[in-house]
């Protein structure tokens, strides 16, 4: 690894894109410290790791990121396991989005970007599939990622490597400025419930559903979300399926993840319900009825961070010193790759100007605009 340029660079949040931002710059020579309330409620342990910009039909902007960043994920994927030794669980096997007509099909924003089917395609790609479903898109080129199991540990295991430093159980108050209004700290309030001043002029905030708590002029908001996973025998379904309301997502041992409930009016709210688990089994049986006989395994909740147009804030923020990393919603395991790139680029100084661009897209004062 390469000496450390100067002081440590700050991140505010241990979450996927926490640590995705922290390998990125500890890559580059930086020295890194990351602080972390609780990292396993973060919303990278808790997603179902789809990396669909095609299947999910983003469009305009949030498109052409996504899509650059599918591009990125290999050999992202490559660095991180180079430097971990651990497998990231990437998995490029493809996801159906299966439709009730082939017109609603047809409509799609992303339609041209896959291969159209019939009810026996759909058959074919995904055997079982619910009567329901007459008509689908195949985009062979989305994929999906063992994120909780694998993506997570690799990444914190590849800082490590690096020699990123980690204060678990930190939550941080409050941001603290010079009287320029740049960033000189943040108070802290450590495990044992001692609170205390750290120094620090550079920083990325990536704090997730809970980033706006400490910049309130983010517009970025929790909304809850519950997941399940079963069981299910190896190799049974070869494709993701994007259904409306509810996805299947099939890992190499045959654990099947179904989510996600969408729950804004939840807030911060911890726990399962009733009725958010049973969408979730309705939503199964009707893409795969079969599924609904396996042993179920886990069920678990999150909180995505949510913006207005359900894109992310990215780069420099309200604070000089303070760069953003936050408000993927539902995307952030799809752009993590490209985020670290991004904005680890515009904090060194070294972007392009299309990178520079692309970045622009993303900033937080696009809010602003009247």
């Amino acid at each position: 690894m390469t000496a450390a340029k100067g002081p440590a660079i700050t991140v505010l949040g241990g979450g996927l894109m926490g640590l995705a931002m922290a390998h990125q710059l500890a890559r580059r020579g930086e020295a890194v410290r990351v602080l972390s309330r609780r990292r396993s409620e973060a919303a990278g342990f808790v997603a179902a790791g789809m990396l669909a910009p095609h299947a999910e039909g983003l469009s305009g902007d949030l498109l052409a990121l996504g899509q650059a960043s599918l591009q990125l994920i290999p050999s992202w994927v490559a660095q991180i396991e180079a430097d971990s030794g651990l497998s990231c669980g990437l998995r490029p096997c493809g996801i159906v989005v299966p439709f009730a007509t082939p017109a609603e099909r047809d409509a799609y924003p992303t339609a041209a970007f896959g291969q159209r089917l019939d009810r026996r395609g759909l058959e074919q790609e995904i055997p079982g599939i619910g009567e329901r479903w007459q008509a689908g898109l195949l985009f062979e080129q989305d994929g999906q990622i063992d994120n909780r199991r694998r993506l997570m540990r690799a990444l914190e295991r590849a800082c490590v490597e690096l020699g990123v430093t980690f204060q678990e159980g930190s939550q941080v108050l409050e941001l603290a400025c010079d009287p320029a209004g740049a960033l000189s700290g943040v108070r802290l309030r450590s495990a044992e419930g001692e609170e205390h001043h750290l120094a620090a002029e550079r920083a990325v905030l990536a704090c997730g559903a809970w980033s706006a708590q400490l910049l309130p002029q983010l517009p970025i908001a929790p909304v809850k979300g519950q997941m399940l996973s079963l069981q299910g025998p190896r190799q049974a379904l070869r494709r993701v399926i994007f259904g409306p309301g509810t996805y299947l997502v099939p890992r190499q041992d045959g654990l099947l993840v179904v989510g996600a409930t969408s729950e804004p009016e939840a807030g911060f709210s911890e726990g399962l319900t009733p009725a958010g688990q049973r969408q979730l089994q309705e939503g199964l049986a009707s893409l795969l009825p079969e599924a609904s006989t396996w042993p179920p395994m886990e069920r678990w909740w999150g909180f995505r961070p949510h913006t207005p147009d359900e894109a992310p804030l990215l780069g420099t923020s309200p604070i000089p010193g303070l760069w953003l990393a936050a408000g993927h919603h539902r995307n952030g395991v799809l752009l993590a790759a490209i985020t670290a790139e991004l904005v680890a680029g515009a904090i060194l100084g070294d972007l392009g100007a299309a990178e520079q661009n692309q970045l622009n897209n993303f900033s937080w004062r696009r809010f602003e605009r009247t």
